[in-house]
């Protein structure tokens, strides 16, 4: 990774946590106990991957930082109230996320789960406060899908029941298609509309087929690379819990192809990604870094 790419991931990093640092730095009502378990868990660090990738789509389809911000910290709202819900006894069952306890560790779990629930419909308030209707009613078309039944949510179930029944390759690309992929679908779809929008006749199809393409290929990049993560790396590095795919019973890309060639396909997924790429020229640059970024990531 390029010493430029770096330090743009960092400051796009510092652009989302100094906005959703402000979005909850009064409780409007909120009990204190409450908020004080939102924050907790929002603004404890983390890549910020998704709302970063609103941001590189947004880019990429001629907008601005400063009007996907709203959106990108949505994003983040819905990922980290996904993580807080998969982390429970009932779920994954986790008790260290992004190096420090757990939200349910850390609260309780009634609490947790509440905490979880308030992230999820600010991100959705946040997107009707800040963009104008058609916009706005747009994104939160979008994050819905993407996060919801039949997407992140709808993954999450058959997740859980392939630990119990089992699966195969094809069955676990399609749980990762939902719970994963369908949200990054979501960023970058995002990203578009906050660009594009209000302009006549809507976003551009083909960039939108483009994007929606990457993002699938994206979406499975990412989920190989967690999974070799968990197989070799530690929890000091990570700042969660690893090797513990396998003592679920948890279908992986590694358990069925080997390290080696979930390497591989991971690799030919960034081509294709990258190729598809291309006709959008530099405004797409960094989407296409962020393909190796996420490669060669180790936590």
């Amino acid at each position: 990774m390029s010493t430029e790419f770096r330090d743009y991931l960092r400051s796009r990093q510092a652009l989302v946590d100094a906005y959703l640092d402000t979005e909850f730095r009064e409780n409007n009502g909120c009990p204190a106990s409450l908020a004080e378990a939102m924050r907790y868990s929002l603004l404890a660090g983390g890549k910020r991957l998704r709302p970063i990738l609103v941001l590189m789509a947004n880019e990429a389809a001629g907008g601005n930082d400063e009007f996907a911000l709203p959106a990108a910290a949505a994003m983040e709202m819905i990922h980290t109230y996904s993580l807080i819900h998969d982390d429970l006894p009932a779920m994954d069952d986790d008790d260290l996320r992004r190096g420090r306890p757990t939200c349910h560790k850390a609260f309780g779990e009634a609490l947790a789960i509440l905490a979880g629930d308030g992230l999820l419909t600010r991100a959705f308030e946040v997107l009707a406060e800040k963009y104008p209707p058609a916009t706005a009613a747009a994104c939160c078309r979008e994050l819905a899908r993407g996060a919801g039944a039949a997407g992140m949510v709808g993954g999450q179930v058959e997740d859980l029941a392939c630990e119990k029944q089992g699966g195969s390759l094809d069955v676990l690309r399609n749980v990762h298609a939902k719970k994963t992929g369908a949200l990054f679908g979501a960023c970058l779809r995002l990203g578009i509309l906050t660009a594009q929008g209000e302009q006549t006749g809507g976003p551009d199809a083909g960039l939108i087929e483009c994007l929606d393409h990457y993002g699938r290929c994206f979406g499975l990049i990412f989920q190989i690379t967690d999974d070799l993560i968990d197989v070799e790396s530690s929890a000091e590095k990570t700042g969660k819990r690893t090797q513990k795919d396998a003592a679920r019973g948890k279908l992986t890309y590694p358990g069925f192809l080997g390290l080696e060639e979930s390497r591989r396909q991971a690799q030919q997924l960034a081509d294709d990604a990258e190729q598809r790429l291309r006709p959008l020229g530099p405004s797409a640059q960094r989407l296409a870094a962020l393909l190796n970024y996420t490669l060669t990531r180790d936590r």
